[in-house]
C-alpha cells in the first residue's frame, strides 16, 4: 500500500457541501499569511476548524428492524413531552420528544433515525435563537420530515441555531431512506428534535452524548408499554 493511499484512508472524508468554504478559508490564510503572521496563524486554525466542521466520517448502523438511532451527534438536552411543529401535520397532540443539541465541534451531517419512506417535508423560516432553548422549536428556522415506517410515523425536525444559517437538505418527499443514511446537514451550531409515540420505551438520557446512525433512542419492534407516561429504561 502506497503512502499516499495509508494517508487517504487514515483521513477522515469532508462533506462535499463544505469544499466551497473550506476554499474560502484557505485562500484567506494564505493572503492573510504574506501580510501577518499572526493574523495569517488564526486563519489558518479557522481552515482547519472548518474541515473539521464538514467531516462525514463513516458509520456502522445497528441493522435489526425497528429500531430508532440518533439522526444527530450531540448532547441529549430534553426528553419531555410536547407538540410537533404544526406544518409537519404530525399531531395536534403532544408527542414524545427528544433533542439533540450539536456544538461547532460535532459532526453536523444528519442521518435518518429509521428505515422508511419520507412521506412529508416541511421547511419553515424563523429567527435565529440559541437552539438549546426549548422555544426554539417553536420560533427558529426549521425543516422537518416525516418518516413512515411499519410500526408509526415518526418526525424529525432540523433546527438551525444562535450561529447556523443554512439547513441543507438531502432528500425528497416520497424518496425511501435505510436507517443511518445522510439525510441533510445544518451549518455551524444546531439542534435536531425526534418525535415518537407516547409511551415509546426510549433508551438513552438528558445529558447523554449521540453518534448519528448509531446511537439506538428505542426499538419500536418490542412492546411498547400501554400508560400514557413516557418511559426512559
Amino acid at each position: 500500500m502506497s503512502l499516499v493511499t495509508t494517508i487517504r484512508k487514515s483521513l477522515v472524508p469532508i462533506h462535499r457541501e463544505g469544499y466551497p468554504f473550506i476554499a474560502a478559508a484557505v485562500v484567506i490564510a494564505l493572503g492573510l499569511l504574506l501580510f501577518s503572521t499572526f493574523l495569517g496563524m488564526l486563519a489558518v486554525g479557522l481552515a482547519i476548524w472548518t474541515a473539521l466542521f464538514f467531516r462525514d466520517p463513516p458509520r456502522v448502523t445497528p441493522v435489526r428492524e425497528g429500531l430508532v438511532v440518533a439522526p444527530a451527534d450531540g448532547r441529549i438536552s430534553q426528553v419531555g413531552l410536547a407538540r410537533p411543529p404544526r406544518e409537519l401535520d404530525l399531531s395536534d397532540e403532544p408527542l414524545l420528544r427528544i433533542s439533540i443539541f450539536m456544538n461547532v465541534f460535532n459532526v453536523h451531517v444528519n442521518r435518518a433515525p429509521v428505515t422508511g419512506r419520507i412521506e412529508r417535508l416541511a421547511y419553515k423560516p424563523g429567527l435565529f435563537l440559541n437552539a438549546d432553548l426549548d422555544k426554539a422549536s417553536e420560533d427558529n428556522e426549521r425543516n422537518g420530515l416525516i418518516f413512515s415506517t411499519p410500526y408509526c410515523r415518526i418526525g424529525c425536525v432540523q433546527i438551525a441555531g444562535l450561529i447556523a444559517r443554512r439547513i441543507v437538505s438531502f432528500v425528497r418527499e416520497g424518496e425511501s431512506l435505510g436507517a443511518g443514511e445522510r439525510f441533510g446537514l445544518i451549518r455551524f451550531g444546531s439542534r435536531v428534535d425526534i418525535y415518537l409515540p407516547v409511551g415509546t420505551r426510549i433508551q438513552v438520557a438528558e445529558g447523554q452524548l449521540t453518534v448519528a446512525g448509531e446511537t439506538i433512542i428505542c426499538d419500536l419492534a418490542q412492546p411498547q408499554p400501554r400508560d400514557t407516561a413516557f418511559r426512559v429504561s
